[in-house]
């Protein structure tokens, strides 16, 4: 479980880390283009952070398993 912690929290950090630079790459993908369409630009950072969110709480709740 120690390991499905470690990548949880790693993806969380990647999450986060391209929340904030928004890499052209990334973020001219058809799906992130849907997402701001649906949720506009502010909103797509927001679920972003949320979801990275989600699986840093998910990583500390493994290690604490």
């Amino acid at each position: 479980m120690k390991v499905w912690a470690i990548v949880s929290i790693v993806y969380a950090a990647a999450v986060i880390v391209l929340a904030i630079t928004k890499p052209a790459a990334i973020w001219n993908m058809k799906k992130i283009q849907m997402f701001e369409k649906v949720l506009g630009v502010k909103g797509t950072e927001i679920f972003f952070y949320v979801w990275a969110l989600i699986f840093l709480v998910l990583g500390v709740w493994l290690f604490t398993r």
